[in-house]
């Protein structure tokens, strides 16, 4: 089950200039998107609890999409 709403993933398709967009498309990319920001979450908590932290920032997200890129 999705934890994230998918009429935002058919506007995203929508502005890159999709004209029509199938209902398969927006769950698709909802599901790229979701899988991806699980790994980027994973890999920040990861960084925060070895600089030992708690909290997570957002130079561990962004250090964490450089490292999986």
């Amino acid at each position: 089950m999705s934890e994230l709403p998918i009429a935002p993933f058919g506007r995203i398709i929508k502005n890159a200039g999709g004209k029509r967009i199938g209902e398969d498309a927006k769950e698709a990319l909802e599901k790229v998107v979701e899988e991806s920001a699980d790994n980027i979450s994973r890999q920040a908590v990861l960084l925060a609890r070895h600089a030992g932290r708690v909290t997570v920032y957002a130079s561990d997200i962004e250090l964490a999409v450089k490292e999986l890129s």
